[in-house]
């Protein structure tokens, strides 16, 4: 075994971590009849040798040792290394030539060169996964199919051999990998794709097994989806229902886990935690896939998961829960029923549920009003609402009372008060205090009363800018005093963020805070454009004197960074037609390299000179060229009413589109669901005024 591995000169050769002189000892590892020091082994391999999908000198020289044992049946848990080889030689290359253009002397043409190595390399053996096809052990037979598809040459060759296997192979989870790896070759191979989707077509109204045809469904919609049926949701609701009854076949033994210290260890126990006490552990992972597949069908993915919402299996609706995430952050949608029927899992005995659910409501703030009442119900059950304790012991912010609190519902108000008043409330949980608006209105007095508590040290923007932010969204006037003190007594670290806070509660205030108007004059004159600015916009809120403000203001507009100046247009938007003497510098701006600097300036141009010509064409191009400019752009456009008609088809697009203006690939921010929908009521708003008007020439003409 391992023949010729100390022929290598693996000193010379280097990994993630330096040289690559341990990694004979790492493939020794692999081979080990400890299952400790396997596990170790594998670890290493995807820490250092294949770090995060590299591939190094030392990578290329360990696959030929990697064939060598995934076909030694004395070699254990040989699954892994049949996984880690597919993902070592898994770079295809074949319809893009990585190495043309490159300099070989450019790091980037050593690392093209190395993937292409290594996809020949695994390509080359690859016939070794042929006979790993009926392999005693399940891991192993599970693990050979991608790897066959993703890496034989001869994919006709493998296509038989896929299908031929599931003629005689017995075990679920073995037989879903194979419909896998053959949905797979009719995503890679062209050539193959009519031939391979005829046939999963047929086998998922074959007289199979209901997990099996779920399974051709899935890749079906992966691989054709205007191949799918026409009542898909019916199908896939009522092979669930068969799966539900079917006795569970392979059980897990039961046991304790010992727990590992390794990535390879960790990632396989939460495996084992998901799958415990599941009969079919397999359907999440069908869905999921059915639920990609489906991209914009939205309607029908939102039948499909209320569908699961429905269940009598609470695992399934735990899994449809978490599907939920996907599908409502990146897709627009009628979601009234989901997020009700997600709100009805708070009140299940299992703790995982009712976590999930909470979990996935905190994230949709308006959109969860549908859930109001299920989230009232919830935190009137807990003893502490605004802290609870994980399943893993640790304490956390309480997710259902965030999301009831950021739904805007008044039921929140009183627990938040009672939290406040006890003084472990998470600064989280306090800056939702702005989404209820003045129906916090009773919070004034205690957050008065911990604002004046609050240490004037170096932790004080991190423990007063939440409660600043209350004063100034429920307007608690009586709580300047304490406002003040911050304003007068903030230290050096952090001052202008604690400022920036402090004067966005002084502008609430407005006249109220004419006790202010020396602080703020003072400010005025601050060196930092975000203190200099928000002190003009409070001095203005107070004394509705321009004159005071304007001189600030234009000196910040010009000056040479673009966030300055942003901040000085912002000012003067605000200030509105009181700012006109500041129209000729803000159309100065409209012409800037930034991008950002030309809405803010384009917005303040509208509303101090409520003249759309100039402003609106500059809005409509960032609106173009900048999907995250969006949601400013309708706010100003919503206010231009029928001045904005130009904007009219843009509108009406953006309204259209199926999928959020803000969706990223691989990744969700905790706002991008309520930015949107703001982006979609603004559009509506905008067109409904540029309708009326419509409507109204019409009827006067008519």
């Amino acid at each position: 075994m391992l023949t010729g591995i100390e022929e290598v000169d693996w000193t010379s050769m280097r990994h993630a971590y330096g040289p690559a002189d341990d990694v004979p000892g790492m493939l020794r590892g692999l081979a080990s009849d400890d299952a400790a020091e396997r596990e170790i082994a594998l670890d290493g391999m995807y820490g250092a040798v294949h770090h995060q999908g590299d591939v190094y000198d030392c990578t290329l020289a360990c696959i030929p040792f990697l064939l060598e044992l995934v076909v030694d049946p004395q070699v254990q848990d040989r699954g892994g290394i049949v996984e880690l080889l597919t993902s070592i030689g898994g770079i295809d290359l074949a319809d893009d030539d990585e190495l043309d253009g490159l300099d070989p002397e450019d790091e980037e043409f050593e690392d093209a060169a190395n993937y292409a190595m290594a996809a020949a390399a695994v390509a080359a053996g690859a016939d070794a996964f042929i006979e790993l096809l009926g392999d005693p052990d399940q891991e192993v037979r599970l693990a050979a199919p991608c790897a066959l598809a993703s890496l034989h040459g001869e994919p006709a060759r493998v296509l038989d051999l896929l299908r031929e296997r599931l003629t005689v192979e017995r075990d679920t989870p073995v037989r879903l990998a194979l419909v896998q790896a053959v949905g797979r070759i009719a995503l890679r191979h062209a050539s193959l794709r009519e031939e391979t989707v005829d046939w999963l077509g047929w086998l998922s109204g074959a007289a199979q097994s209901p997990g099996l045809r779920l399974a051709a469904l899935a890749q079906l919609a992966r691989c054709a989806p205007a191949r799918l049926p026409t009542d898909i949701v019916a199908r896939v609701t009522g092979l669930l229902e068969e799966v539900r009854n079917e006795p569970p076949a392979n059980p897990l033994a039961e046991g304790s886990v010992t727990r590992s210290a390794t990535l390879v260890g960790q990632l396989r126990e939460r495996r084992e935690e998901q799958s415990a006490g599941r009969g079919t552990p397999w359907t999440d992972e069908l869905l999921r896939t059915l639920h990609s597949a489906l991209g914009d069908r939205v309607e029908d993915r939102i039948a499909l998961v209320t569908a699961q919402l429905r269940s009598p299996d609470w695992q399934e609706r735990a899994d449809a829960v978490w599907m939920c995430n996907g599908l409502v952050h990146g897709w627009r949608g009628a979601y009234a029923e989901v997020v009700r029927l997600v709100g009805e899992q708070l009140s299940d005995p299992e703790p995982r549920l009712r976590e999930a659910a909470a979990s996935w409501l905190e994230g949709l703030f308006e959109l969860a009003r549908p859930a109001a009442d299920a989230l009232a119900a919830r935190v009137a059950l807990e003893p502490t609402p605004w802290l609870q304790e994980r399943l893993d012991g640790r304490i956390a912010l309480g997710r259902a009372l965030l999301a009831l609190a950021r739904c805007g519902d008044a039921r929140a108000v009183p627990v938040l008060g009672e939290a406040l008043e006890r003084g472990d409330i998470p600064d989280q949980l306090t800056y939702t205090i702005s989404q209820l608006g003045a129906a916090a209105a009773p919070l004034g007095p205690v957050l008065r009363q911990r604002l004046a508590e609050v240490e004037l040290d170096d932790q004080l923007y991190d423990r007063a800018a939440p409660l600043l932010l209350g004063l100034a969204t429920v307007g608690a006037t009586e709580a300047l005093p304490e406002v003040l003190r911050v304003v007068r007594g903030a230290p050096p670290y952090r001052r202008d963020w604690v400022l920036e806070s402090a004067l966005r509660a002084l502008t609430a205030f407005g006249p109220a805070a004419r006790e202010a108007v020396g602080d703020l004059r003072r400010l005025l004159g601050s060196e930092s454009a975000t203190v200099a600015t928000a002190a003009a916009r409070a001095l203005w809120a107070v004394e509705r004197d321009a004159r005071a403000v304007l001189p600030t203001l234009d000196t910040w507009l010009r000056a040479r960074n673009p966030g300055e100046r942003r901040s000085a247009a912002r000012a003067l938007g605000a200030i509105g037609p009181a700012a006109a003497p500041a129209a000729p510098a803000l159309r100065g701006c409209l012409t800037d390299l930034d991008l950002w600097l030309r809405v803010e300036s384009a917005a303040a141009l509208w509303r101090v000179t409520g003249e759309a010509g100039e402003a609106l064409p500059v809005l409509l191009a960032a609106w173009r060229d900048n999907r995250y400019a969006r949601v400013a752009i309708a706010e100003c456009l919503a206010e231009m009413g029928p001045a904005a008609l130009e904007a009219e088809p843009v509108l009406r697009a953006e309204l259209a589109r199926p999928c959020r203006h803000n969706v990223v690939e691989g990744g969700s921010g905790s706002h991008d669901i309520p930015q949107d929908e703001k982006l979609l009521a603004l559009c509506r708003t905008a067109l409904e005024k540029i309708e009326n008007v419509a409507v109204g020439e019409t009827e006067t003409h008519g």
